[in-house]
């Protein structure tokens, strides 16, 4: 069984939201109020202002990630995820989809982001003067990023902003120069994260090539075995870390029940996880939360209270 202690389920007293990121590794983020709520199931105190404070004071920062992923990363660990993450080859495919061609493109939109603080993405399309629009815009961003020179700023009125890292960070991101030390660090941060797991996970939440997850689970030493779980229901998110984070879902989710989970088009639900597995999903409306189980569940007056404590809702 995998154990929601090692991905803090059981929520520790204590810990903030940097913490919580670092002992995680990487959270992913690409849909911000299910990150927000992943913070959440691991912590009975903290609140989304604790969050939007972290990420305001530059503490997490929202970039590109494991598996080319928006994620929330701490800023101390930019420079080794950085040299793991940082490939353009993709974003480069995808300009071109878009119609963004040219040998200037860099230079185009760190011209459009210097000296501007957080943009929305109409904001850079207008500084980009035609030459981008759409998802193009959000491509020529990760463009930067992979070169360490952009990230995402706090959301907007709802959107996500683009800034300029030394806008924001106070310099670039520079990639650790070690790779083996990167490696390490990747794998080291992983296992204490996911257990139990093995080299093809680490490969499949990292993106890595399966020969360089190998060579980084040898680098790295074999984590404790956290501690034997105790009975705990949990609502989780869209997205989480707990379903994101290895190759394979079966342990946790019976295939009768997977497309109830994962309908198709990219769609994730929340989930209920009961004992680390996932009996039911669950979604909100508003302040009103609904529950489809796939069988028996325990009482979940405490967790629906608490998601409720969460968004600020009687």
């Amino acid at each position: 069984m995998r154990s929601v202690e090692a991905q803090l389920l059981h929520r520790p007293p204590g810990l903030a939201a940097g913490e919580i990121v670092r002992r995680l590794a990487a959270m992913q983020a690409q849909d911000v109020p299910s990150a927000l709520l992943a913070f959440r199931a691991r912590s009975a105190t903290l609140t989304p202002a604790d969050v939007e404070a972290a990420w305001q004071s530059r503490e997490l920062v929202r970039t590109w990630g494991p598996r080319g992923t928006l994620h929330f990363v701490h800023a101390d660990d930019l420079p080794w995820i950085h040299a793991l993450t940082g490939r353009a080859t993709g974003t480069l495919r995808r300009l071109a989809e878009e119609g963004v061609t040219g040998d200037d493109l860099l230079a185009l939109i760190t011209g459009a982001l210097e000296g501007q603080g957080p943009l929305t993405k109409a904001g850079l399309e207008e500084r980009l003067k035609g030459r981008a629009r759409g998802q193009g815009v959000v491509h020529l961003v990760a463009l930067a990023a992979h070169h360490g020179l952009a990230v995402l700023g706090p959301q907007r009125a709802g959107k996500p902003t683009y800034v300029h890292a030394a806008d924001w960070l106070g310099a670039p991101v520079v990639p650790e120069p070690d790779r083996e030390r990167a490696l390490k660090e990747l794998a080291t941060r992983y296992r204490r994260a996911h257990h139990p797991a093995t080299p093809e996970d680490l490969a499949a939440w990292s993106g890595l090539p399966l020969g360089e997850a190998r060579t980084a689970w040898g680098l790295s030493p074999a984590p404790p075995p956290p501690p034997e779980d105790a009975p705990l229901v949990r609502l989780a998110p869209a997205f989480d870390e707990y379903l994101m984070g290895w190759r394979d879902r079966d342990p946790i989710l019976a295939p009768e029940h997977a497309r109830k989970v994962f309908p198709g088009g990219g769609v994730l639900r929340p989930v209920v996880l009961v004992d680390g597995v996932i009996r039911g999903v669950w979604g909100r409306k508003g302040a009103e939360v609904g529950v489809q189980a796939f069988g028996e569940l325990p009482a979940l007056d405490d967790e629906l209270a608490d998601v409720r404590r969460f968004l600020g809702r009687s």
